[in-house]
């Protein structure tokens, strides 16, 4: 007989989070490793090369292009995202990673390709709609409502908003019960991203770190199935940093799909299950971690002359460092 595993109520989030099961009750969100010890295991047989197929992709895409004139800078031929699992999307600048965001949201159309979320076809849908699905994704610039509060920029992601109707906003018993269950949700968020001293605050007041806080809470108001971050570290002080981590990290083991750009070598190595590496608009390497950070095609794309660097020593990172200043 299986063994029974009840969630306790004074459990807080980031706390004794091996003691749950290794299979997650299903119909349940938990704070636990089961998730993360159920994908670390479907993955590792999994061959390390690029177009690989996986055991329980979420996101399967195919021939997806995406040229501006006569530059290429999106050629996938295939590519999966594994249901429940941290994907690291890793590349130069130029790589093509954030296009590729932009065309698996509906923020960018596709001269070729198509890609099917949670088995329904996508392609060409419009952000919105890709939202609803429960496909939501950060910016790497932060886009918020600098003169609305908090508060205010979390409620508009609310994907309930039956006030909004001009009939229903004439007669408050159909609509008030909804906004406040929306604002108890966004206000849990707030405390949960450690914001909520800061819901009444304009949003524009919140520096960098804090920005990139709101708008992963603000993601959640959806109860996203895949959460896609675009450099969710850039311009993040080291003081928010583990703070970010640990959100990222809580997403997946509550039975969120994550999938983020990062140059952060050293983050990627540590919390990803599954990287996969773009040169030139085409996916050109794909693996664990510390696979991937070995690949000649991987130290090319990162060092060029220097092929003969680990990338999983963190030493190339301060080598990386010195080399752009």
């Amino acid at each position: 007989m299986r063994e029974s595993h009840e969630v306790k109520p004074e459990t807080k989030p980031f706390q004794d989070l091996a003691k749950w099961a290794t299979k997650a009750p299903e119909g349940e969100k938990l704070i636990s490793t089961a998730y993360g010890d159920k994908v670390t295991k479907d993955l590792q047989f999994v061959d390390n090369e690029p177009g690989v197929h996986k055991p329980d992709p979420i996101l399967v895409a195919d021939h997806v292009t995406r040229k501006f004139g006569g530059m290429t800078a999106v050629d996938v031929e295939h590519f999966e995202i594994e249901r429940h699992g941290i994907t690291a999307l890793i590349g130069p600048n130029g790589a093509g990673k954030t296009t590729l965001f932009n065309l698996m949201t509906g923020f960018d159309t596709p001269n070729t390709g198509e890609w099917r979320f949670d088995g329904r076809d996508m392609a060409h849908m419009q952000p919105e709609k890709v939202a609803r699905m429960g496909m939501v994704r950060t910016f790497q610039l932060t886009k918020v409502m600098s003169r609305l509060t908090v508060l205010d920029n979390m409620l508009l992601s609310a994907p309930v908003q039956p006030g909004e109707g001009m009939f229903r906003s004439l007669i408050p018993g159909l609509w008030k019960k909804q906004e406040q269950a929306n604002i108890d949700k966004a206000e849990a968020l707030l405390e949960r991203f450690l914001l909520i001293n800061k819901k009444d605050d304009f949003a524009g007041s919140l520096s960098g770190g804090q920005r990139k806080l709101l708008e992963m809470a603000r993601a959640l108001m959806r109860d996203p199935k895949l959460v896609m971050l675009d450099e969710p570290m850039a311009g993040v002080n080291p003081a928010l940093k583990q703070s970010l981590l640990d959100h990222i990290m809580s997403l997946r083991e509550e039975g969120t799909t994550v999938l983020f750009v990062e140059h952060d070598i050293n983050m990627v190595r540590h919390i990803a299950d599954w990287v996969t590496v773009m040169a030139e608009g085409k996916i050109v390497a794909e693996g664990q971690p510390k696979s991937v950070m070995n690949d000649p095609a991987v130290i090319d794309a990162y060092l060029g002359a220097h092929a003969n660097i680990d990338l999983g020593d963190d030493s190339v990172l301060d080598l990386k460092e010195s080399e752009e200043h």
